[in-house]
């Protein structure tokens, strides 16, 4: 029999019917965390241990849990480990000391906790942290339930189809109603796709500190010259993917290939590396919404006088997506060092882009490239920044800079909007023990 200890507050303004169960093998602790959730209004239970905790949860539905780590018998981390296995809809918390960062680590691992608060916590952060978790934990679960309703509507859909005379006009408020909801995930899903593409290239930089943002930089300054040359959205959508995964196929290459400048290759490596458009058109050629996108990826090493590679395509018959990426991926490339034998300054990676005009780079991308240079150049006057530590930021602000490691990966991109769950965890990375700078646009 577990020694079970049951707590039911009287709601709160807030309306919390969440049950919470807290583990852990000091009674004091246990009093604490009580006292400090009570007026919450959460339904509190409490276990001395881990064995303790499993079998409350087979009798009792559990919507969060918070164990400490070092407990006898079962650590918090093999607990929360078979609460995973056993209960995975449930929110896992675990409390540590900053000692146990192995521990911790293997938590994170096989646990698959929300997060990790050391002790000892600070109130406010705790409840805070709670509540988020249930937060998220109730959007997921109406997500989930707008998904289902999506997937039934799209089962009725069909059957509109299938006698759309008889029923259109009976049906047609429905269906504009549906319409609406479809509309809203769509839009959810083309977020949760670009999302996906930029993790991904930043996954493919990871391998060299030196490439960190070099993906970003290319398709952000590729978009602009795109939207400036009159591109249609959708062909702008994918010169913008194809510049994010761009060097995709350089995935396979040895690591001192890709830490060598190209201008410094010899003559069986340059022939290594310019196969990787091909291998990053044949590595995207599965995905449909990338079709597009992988075909100005095998020509973006293609240069205007016929010269570049694989092809040896000249002028327009290099699809005018790749003409862009091969101006902006050398433009980049020159200032991180991996186009020549030195880096470049901006304004010498400029006239190096002016003296290829025509040569390397057709006249026309290169014109509108000058013409987005000179229009960023203004804007940046006007730009006042400001750098932050963590502790500082408030939701709302936007970065003003990538933001990166010290070793150069990308956590999230220039002018992205923090809001609270994003700081939470930008928070969480910094309890592994690095302070990051954060550059955010003075309002």
């Amino acid at each position: 029999m577990s020694d079970m200890h049951e707590t039911t507050s009287s709601p709160s303004l807030e309306g919390n019917t969440s049950t919470l169960l807290f583990v852990d093998d000091e009674a004091n602790v246990l009093s604490s965390l009580k006292r400090l959730f009570h007026p919450c209004g959460y339904r509190i239970l409490t276990a001395a241990s881990g064995m303790q905790g499993l079998e409350i949860m087979q009798r009792e539905a559990v919507d969060l849990v918070i164990s400490d780590m070092r407990m006898p018998e079962m650590s918090g981390a093999q607990f929360l480990e078979q609460v995973n296995e056993r209960w995975p809809e449930t929110v896992r918390i675990l409390l540590t000391g900053h000692a146990e960062l192995t521990a911790t680590i293997d938590a994170i691992n096989k646990g698959h906790i929300y997060r990790y608060i050391a002790k000892p916590w600070e109130d406010n952060d705790l409840v805070l942290s709670i509540r988020q978790a249930l937060h998220q934990k109730q959007l997921e679960k109406t997500n989930q339930g707008l998904e289902a309703l999506t997937r039934r509507q799209n089962e009725e859909l069909k059957e509109l189809n299938a006698n759309l005379e008889e029923k259109v006009r009976a049906r047609t408020e429905e269906v504009r109603q549906t319409m609406g909801f479809l509309e809203v995930a769509n839009e959810k899903l083309k977020q949760g796709f670009i999302t996906s593409i930029r993790v991904f290239s930043n996954l493919i930089e990871m391998r060299e500190g030196a490439l960190a943002g070099h993906s970003q930089r290319v398709a952000e300054l590729s978009r602009k010259i795109a939207q400036k040359m009159g591109l249609k959205e959708a062909e702008a959508q994918d010169v913008f993917l194809a510049a994010l995964l761009h060097d995709v196929g350089k995935i396979g290459l040895p690591d001192y290939l890709l830490e060598k400048p190209f201008a410094s290759l010899s003559s069986e490596e340059r022939l290594e590396v310019s196969k990787h458009p091909i291998k990053g058109q044949a590595a995207l050629m599965a995905l449909e919404q990338l079709n597009g996108a992988a075909k100005l990826i095998r020509s973006h090493h293609e240069r205007f006088d016929g010269l570049g590679y694989p092809d040896r395509l000249q002028g327009l018959e290099i699809p005018l997506g790749a003409r862009i990426i091969a101006l902006a991926n050398e433009y980049d490339a020159a200032q991180i060092g991996m186009l020549l034998s030195k880096r470049l300054k901006q304004a010498d990676a400029l006239l190096f882009i002016q003296e290829g005009r025509g040569v390397r780079y057709d006249p026309a991308v290169a014109d509108a490239f000058m013409s987005v240079m000179r229009s960023v150049s203004k804007a940046d006057t006007h730009v006042v920044e400001l750098a932050l530590h963590l502790e500082q930021i408030r939701p709302g602000m936007m970065l003003s800079r990538d933001l990166t490691t010290r070793q150069g990966d990308l956590l999230l991109s220039r002018e992205h909007v923090l809001d609270t769950p994003l700081i939470e965890q930008i928070r969480s990375f910094e309890y592994l023990g690095e302070k990051l700078t954060i550059y955010v646009y003075d309002k």
